[in-house]
């Protein structure tokens, strides 16, 4: 059955035109791709970390790349047969030198900013327990050995710190990253460390003798007198291989707020001249909620000092108005549209969004941020911390990053997502490439990667150029699963590129004001026009399961942007689950 729905122009929730920008002019225009250093590509098989570094039995190893995920390896069987007992302390090798390699596919694919989780030296696979920050981590770079024999000979004092193998191929993988017009921006893990950390390893030895004794939360020293190590501290969230930075009502100690302020300037201006394009371009600040807005604000300050069209963006999973008054962050990561758009494309249930629901939701955010924010936000849909898109997809009608893996959800499917599911997912891509703000990809996304939340969501990367075994192996003993086979999803690669450089060459995708159109509760039609300089771009989304046609006002020409016709009718048919991108000729 078709519907015909004639478009009443209504001017709703109707974004004002940018002047004076008080955000990166270019984060406007921003296409992130979200980067876990470790998984996503080992370029230089011989810089992974050893068995004896990490503390690790003899007999542990890299584990293979292109191995079927849940399969326990040799090392990791004479340890368990449970899967999630073991795998967390897994390597799978990936480093610069991987990233260096890619940066052509990713310009390919349509990126210009790049997000990388931790990249400081810290002993984990997901670095965000961090042993210094002064340094990028040595499994990173082409020496690990020699890195770790300089980090040796340093204190906090800047003039200590030398430059590290791994250090200056970062710095190379800034540099050709700027040529492709790529931005690059890091994980600032301000609020806690990992016990590794120099000055909290300081205090484990001389306690409250330590020259940074003042540096963390720590509620009991040692008694030597007694055999039992009294020592105490405060971990992030309780846990202890965390431990706290110490804050009072200024924000950071004095101490740990100049180390940090050094770090800052360490990496965003890298030979000190001034000029911070050999630098990075931003960060991104992990549990931001968690630090004082104190410190936010000296710091911004001495951030944008360095260079004023730097990106802040905070990792804020709630309402972020507090953190976006223009005195501390540029954007944060926009949680808030991922929920939303995950109840109104996913859920099926009495979750799911109405169209007229999904709308005020959208309506909503956008009138809780100045207006020039609402560009520069984070739109993602998953990340490090959540279940991978595709699996929320076929694992429906949940709070959003709640029962997300078989350790939480006995019922949670693990498998690859079938056909239907990749088309619900490239309906949420191109609505997500054409709405208000920057889009991001978390790395696997465009190349048809599914999982669990962590560790499940932090596969190693899948390559086009590599054969990778069928996961055929289930996580829980005594269970049996069928087989999925691995491997790059060119279609769905080629529809995320066609959707970047569709965004990328119509400023009205990336500057333009937004205008509802459709909101279409009945026929679930949703749609709406950007608009700048002149330039209008209409978009019509169907979520429902059935072709629908659509009546755009009275008779014009169509250039249909994904299939490339034109057309020129009153109607325009567009098919079930599945939208379309047109300007008017």
């Amino acid at each position: 059955m078709r519907f015909f729905l004639v478009v009443a122009v209504i001017f709703f929730s109707h974004l004002p035109s940018i002047s004076q920008p008080l955000v990166p002019d270019w984060a406007r225009d921003a296409v992130w791709y979200q980067i876990f250093p470790e998984r996503f590509r080992d370029g230089d098989p011989t810089n992974g970390p050893t068995s004896e570094e990490l503390g690790y039995p003899p007999q542990w190893r890299l584990s293979p790349w292109t191995s079927d995920w849940y399969k326990l390896q040799p090392w990791e069987q004479e340890r368990s047969d449970k899967f999630y007992d073991v795998v967390f302390d897994r390597r799978y090798g990936g480093d610069l030198q991987g990233v260096l390699e890619k940066l052509d596919y990713l310009a390919d694919l349509g990126i210009t900013a790049l997000y990388f989780n931790p990249i400081f030296e810290a002993h984990s696979l997901h670095k965000y327990d961090a042993s210094t920050y002064h340094h990028i981590d040595n499994n990173f770079g082409p020496d690990p050995a020699g890195d770790l024999a300089a980090m040796k000979t340093e204190t906090e004092d800047p003039a200590t710190w030398k430059w590290t193998a791994a250090d200056k191929l970062f710095l190379k993988l800034i540099e050709e990253s700027h040529k492709r017009g790529i931005k690059i921006i890091i994980d600032g893990v301000f609020n806690h460390c990992g016990t590794h950390f120099w000055a909290f390893q300081d205090i484990i030895k001389n306690q409250q003798g330590s020259r940074y004794a003042d540096w963390f939360d720590v509620k009991r020293w040692d008694d030597p007198s007694t055999p039992e190590n009294e020592f105490d501290y405060k971990g992030w969230w309780d846990y202890k291989g965390l431990p706290e930075f110490r804050e009072d009502e200024n924000g950071f100690v004095t101490p740990v707020r100049e180390y940090f302020f050094n770090i800052t300037r360490r990496w965003m201006d890298p030979n000190g001249d001034g000029d911070p394009s050999d630098g990075i371009d931003g960060w991104r600040l992990d549990v931001a909620n968690d630090v004082s807005h104190v410190f936010w604000r000296e710091w911004r300050t001495v951030v944008k000092g360095v260079n004023p069209d730097a990106y802040i963006v905070g990792e804020i999973w709630d309402d972020a108005a507090n953190w976006l008054k223009g005195d501390e962050f540029d954007a944060v990561m926009n949680y808030r549209f991922s929920r939303a758009i995950v109840r109104f494309f996913i859920d099926t249930d009495g979750r799911k969004y109405s169209v007229m629901e999904f709308d005020r939701e959208l309506e909503d955010v956008r009138s809780s941020y100045p207006a020039e924010v609402n560009y520069v936000l984070q739109n993602l849909i998953d990340s490090h911390d959540t279940d991978r898109w595709s699996s929320m997809i076929i694992n429906p009608n949940r709070k959003y990053d709640h029962e997300n893996g078989l350790r939480q959800n006995s019922e949670y499917r693990i498998q690859k997502p079938e056909k239907e599911a990749f088309k619900i997912l490239r309906l949420m891509a191109l609505f997500q490439m054409t709405y208000v703000g920057a889009p991001m990809i978390y790395y696997g996304t465009e190349a048809g990667m599914w999982g669990a939340d962590d560790p499940d969501d932090r596969k190693p990367m899948v390559w086009d150029d590599l054969m990778y075994e069928d996961e055929t192996t289930h996580p829980f003993p005594g269970k049996t699963r069928s087989p999925d086979k691995v491997q790059f999803n060119h279609d769905l690669f080629g529809y995320f590129k066609k959707l970047i450089h569709i965004r990328k060459r119509l400023p009205a995708l990336t500057q333009g004001t937004f205008t509802r159109l459709i909101a279409n509760d009945k026929e679930e039609l949703y749609a709406f026009e950007r608009g700048a300089n002149g330039e209008k771009v209409i978009v019509v989304i169907n979520n429902s399961p059935r072709i629908q046609d659509v009546r755009l006002g009275p008779r014009r020409k169509y250039h249909d942007l994904i299939d490339g016709k034109t057309i020129d009718a009153e109607l325009i048919s567009v098919e079930s689950k599945s939208g379309t991108i047109l300007t008017p000729q």
